[in-house]
């Protein structure tokens, strides 16, 4: 699979920093110029949303942020829109090329107000709102005035500009560092936050807008992608056209137990749904009659007598031979159940199967159980736990969302198995080391049933596909995309990134 391209690659404040720095000391643009670039291109969006005449009130803090706050400011001007600047600390110690641009406004005769902050000051005569307070490099929790000036913000009716980031969020765990503005738009410089994604990030970052500088492709890091169509779309990810229904292999579904057929339905019509050549559930034969009336495009392989509801040791030996009949990947786990024997079961076969196997549901939990992942050398295992299952698979406490996506990276990469860790958002980790987050909402996913066709669907596009991340993100892209059909949402794209 391609690399995403860089606009939708996602870095931190320290990797930022350093493809600023390494700009302006090694490849020689200085940091002025990188400033007027970053505001030049914000002014141009924020001119483009705003109507002719608009007030805008721009409250500016005393680092670099502020100075991209001060060329918006200078270029507004210019245009004919009355602007008020308000340095809600004073202007002495401004950094230097925020005080250059503080002296260029002062020369300039259009319609602009200096004003200082005081509680009592109105929001109401301002249509719109530059934040230009805290950058990236924000640690401590926000202090009077700025916790005030933030409040005053998000009670108010005017659109907010964010620039880089929403003053009072951390820019690698997107959570709150007291109090954060609520932006309308964040225009982002350089690169995406991680932490727009993360925690308290989706809430307050409102539309984002990636405002490019030019970092020489040398420079420029990462540390996630984010999955979007637009670049999966455009991989080199080609499917071979089939001759025949078992070309390409099967999939095999190892699910369901009495009161939980649903699970393996739902798995099986999903896995079917993506385009694969034959769909073989294997069964307790008890459970027969359910899946023949459900599934008439499905395959069926019982196991054990009528009696048998729920697999068990008994029907180990059997199952390794029906997946030895054809090559093949396998799903395991929806609705298996947790019953003793079941448990024993699935930890057996897992330790001998040695292909490609995704890994769901019950079958996590029989994993977590184990003393240890036993995992065969040549198999490749995709996890796909909901935040209850990693906790417990991982062993780990699990605070937020910079939690997750630290332990999946780092686990994925030192067990060599790619989790796609469900929540919101999704947190794909691989065994290479690289980390995939999710674009859009995916609260819509949070119903019963949901995890068994998403498990449905990584098992059907892993075998077309054969690749774990293809699969995992093909998947995801999908159920979005139904996603959207089924709850009529009129908005069939994923979550827009304006790149300017």
């Amino acid at each position: 699979m391609n690399t995403p391209p860089y606009p939708y690659h996602l870095c931190s404040a320290e990797q930022c920093r350093r493809m600023d720095e390494r700009t302006i000391n090694e490849f020689g643009i200085d940091g002025f110029t990188l400033m007027e670039i970053a505001g030049t291109k914000a002014a141009d969006f924020i001119l483009s949303e705003i109507e002719v005449n608009s007030h805008g009130l721009f409250i500016c803090g005393k680092g670099n942020n502020a100075g991209d706050a001060l060329v918006v400011a200078r270029i507004l001007s210019e245009k004919g829109h009355p602007v008020t600047i308000c340095f809600a600390g004073g202007t002495d110690s401004l950094s230097n090329d925020t005080s250059k641009n503080y002296e260029l406004l002062k020369k300039l005769k259009g319609t602009i107000t200096f004003i200082e902050w005081e509680p009592a000051l109105t929001f109401k005569e301002y249509d719109f709102v530059v934040d230009g307070m805290f950058g990236t490099g924000l640690n401590s929790e926000v202090r009077t005035p700025y916790d005030d000036i933030i409040r005053k913000i998000n009670s108010s009716d005017s659109i907010v500009f964010s620039l880089d980031l929403p003053s009072g969020l951390h820019a690698d765990t997107g959570r709150k560092i007291g109090i954060a503005v609520l932006a309308d738009f964040t225009i982002s410089f350089g690169a995406l936050k991680t932490g727009f994604y993360l925690n308290d990030g989706f809430e307050h970052t409102g539309e984002i807008v990636l405002c490019e500088l030019p970092f020489p492709n040398h420079y420029k890091e990462k540390s996630a992608f984010l999955i979007h169509e637009k670049w999966f779309t455009e991989s080199d990810i080609n499917q071979k056209p089939r001759e025949h229904k078992y070309d390409g292999g099967v999939l095999y579904i190892i699910a369901g137990s009495e009161g939980l057929t649903g699970a393996a339905v739902l798995a099986a019509q999903s896995a079917w749904g993506t385009g694969v050549g034959a769909v073989v559930l294997i069964t307790p034969k008890g459970l027969l009659n359910i899946y023949e009336k459900n599934l008439t495009q499905i395959i069926k392989k019982p196991v054990g007598s009528d009696d048998d509801t729920h697999f068990s040791m008994a029907h180990l030996e059997q199952i390794q031979s029906f997946l030895n009949e054809k090559p093949g990947s396998l799903l395991i786990g929806p609705g298996l159940g947790r019953a003793p024997e079941t448990i024993t079961f699935i930890q057996n076969l897992l330790s001998d199967f040695s292909g490609n196997v995704v890994i769901d549901a019950d079958a996590l939990f029989a994993l977590s159980e184990s003393d240890g992942w036993k995992k065969p050398d040549n198999a490749n295992w995709i996890l796909t736990p909901h935040p209850g299952e990693l906790k417990k698979l991982l062993t780990s406490e699990i605070q937020d969302d910079f939690d997750r996506l630290i332990l999946v990276s780092k686990t994925a990469k030192e067990e060599n198995v790619t989790i796609l860790s469900k929540g919101f958002p999704c947190i794909l980790g691989t065994t290479l080391g690289d980390t995939y987050l999710t674009v859009y909402d995916t609260r819509i996913f949070s119903r019963a049933g949901f995890g068994d066709i998403l498990a449905g669907k990584v098992s059907g596009y892993l075998l077309t596909l054969k690749e774990s991340e293809s699969a995992c993100i093909k998947a995801l892209i999908d159920g979005k995309q139904k996603a959207d059909i089924h709850f009529n949402n009129s908005n069939s794209e994923l979550e827009p990134i304006h790149l300017i």
